[in-house]
């Protein structure tokens, strides 16, 4: 089928359009990039946009040589391993029974479930359950509060619709119990919203910092790198004071934040490219049935 010219015209707009977007939002990405490699004094200056000026990697091999970074960096990496395995593992253990129509209260779980989107108890009486639990200052408080999302549930559950009855019905007719039957049908099948949802839940543990925020007090080994890096941003104000007086060189603090960031940042860039493809089809199909 050949194009008209109007829609070949209308190709080359949104492939412009496209073009456009996709630069204004490495532009900021390219920016830190530069300054973390810049030297200070092209930063005091403000004379850094999208390429960095006195080329060197002074605030990396700060950043590398601080225990405290790398320690966080590491202990950040493992705690979005773990923590999405299982939440992987309750989000399919808690969508796949929700499968079978023969279920006993299905409505009633599927009511309940959405339930808790609406509706909660609020931070507060949040904050004094963990308390209660005695979980404030443990890494349990970083992976049990938020291991569950319903929002993933439901996605879960829809795609799991969308999969034929007659495959189940033929797995049980073989012999196959549940748990073979998730293990052998329906895992192989849902490949894309597996990605997809992994990729959710490793995002979110990873750019988390709220929850250390809140109920890590007096652990700094338990500190993950998105809360370090708020600790760093935050302090901004003090280092601006602190410079005023002579104590602070503002030029090395703005590298090493830059640094900070990067660091913070670019793994999680790196492992998206490998789930991208899974994505869409994720979504998509999980949201429609039949």
């Amino acid at each position: 089928m050949i194009k008209s010219r109007s829609a070949k015209i209308g190709d080359v707009v949104i492939i412009a359009v496209c073009c456009v977007l996709i630069f204004i939002c490495l532009v900021p990405m390219l920016n830190v990039l530069a300054r973390s490699f810049s030297s200070t004094e092209y930063l005091i200056r403000n004379d850094v946009l999208l390429w960095p000026k006195g080329f060197n990697l002074d605030a990396y091999t700060t950043v590398l040589k601080d225990a405290k970074y790398t320690h966080s960096l590491v202990f950040t990496a493992w705690l979005t391993i773990g923590c999405t395995i299982l939440s992987m593992v309750m989000t399919i253990m808690c969508a796949f029974p929700l499968v079978y129509d023969k279920l006993r209260g299905r409505a009633f779980f599927n009511g309940f479930i959405l339930l808790t989107m609406y509706f909660s108890a609020g931070t507060i009486p949040h904050y004094l359950l963990l308390k209660n639990l005695k979980m404030l200052d443990t890494v349990w408080v970083l992976i049990v509060p938020n291991c569950l999302s319903v929002f993933n549930v439901i996605i879960m559950r829809s795609f799991f619709f969308g999969i034929p009855d007659s495959l189940r019905e033929a797995a049980e007719i073989d012999g196959a119990g549940p748990i073979r039957t998730l293990i052998q049908v329906y895992l192989p099948l849902s490949t894309s919203v597996l990605a997809t949802l992994a990729l959710f839940y490793a995002v979110g543990r990873w750019n988390g910092f709220s929850d250390a925020l809140l109920y890590i007090k007096n652990r700094q080994d338990l500190y993950p790198i998105q809360l370090l890096l708020y600790n760093i941003l935050q302090n901004t104000n003090s280092i601006e004071i602190g410079t005023q007086e002579g104590f602070f060189d503002p030029g090395v603090n703005e590298t090493l934040k830059m640094a900070t960031v990067m660091f913070a940042t670019v793994p999680i860039l790196v492992v998206y490219p490998w789930l991208q493809r899974y994505f869409v089809t994720g979504v998509t199909i999980g949201a429609v049935k039949g």
